[in-house]
């Protein structure tokens, strides 16, 4: 049985809904807000779950001291992902916000591409109403795409069909 890791940012909220809703779709996996998790544990772990909201640029930029995301960031750099599995789930808001919806999947792909992780996990685009998301390519969001604030009847059910995925292309 592999080893899994769900990492979320930030504490409360949505994030950590939806964070509880993925968690419990798995067997046995082990869950942590990033604040609270060192990052040179990775090495104890197969399959590594992020997730986020999307927010302003100002939350990912690294001129903030109390970034925590550039921290981990900077933490995961000096670790072997080579043969680690990486997963992202990113929350939006369809309807407030439809020209950069789950944009955060796309930084999530863009940094752990830059680390060489074996990313698994795209999800269809198909069900969601969005003009626009750095997020998806081709149809395929880069990840689970949740909207809590507009579709939250569908994240559980949307939770255990992806970790069933994710499982599968573990080989699991």
């Amino acid at each position: 049985m592999k080893k899994i890791v769900l990492l979320y940012w930030p504490k409360g909220g949505n994030t950590e809904n939806a964070a509880e809703k993925i968690a419990k779709a798995f067997d046995n996996i082990d869950v942590f807000d990033i604040k609270s998790f060192n990052a040179e544990d990775i090495k104890n772990y197969d399959l590594i779950i992020t997730g986020a909201s999307t927010v302003g640029a100002e939350n990912w930029e690294d001129a903030s001291d109390d970034n925590e995301w550039s921290r981990l960031d900077l933490e995961m750099r000096k670790q072997d992902l080579t043969n680690k599995y990486v997963a992202f789930f990113g929350l939006g808001d369809q309807v407030l916000y439809p020209d950069h919806f789950v944009d955060v999947l796309g930084l999530f792909e863009e940094e752990y591409q830059n680390m060489n992780a074996k990313i698994i996990g795209r999800w269809p685009t198909d069900g969601y109403r969005f003009t626009d998301s750095d997020g998806a390519k081709d149809g395929m969001f880069y990840g689970l795409a949740i909207d809590e604030d507009n579709e939250d009847e569908l994240t559980e059910e949307r939770a255990k069909k992806w970790a069933a995925q994710l499982l599968k292309e573990m080989g699991e």
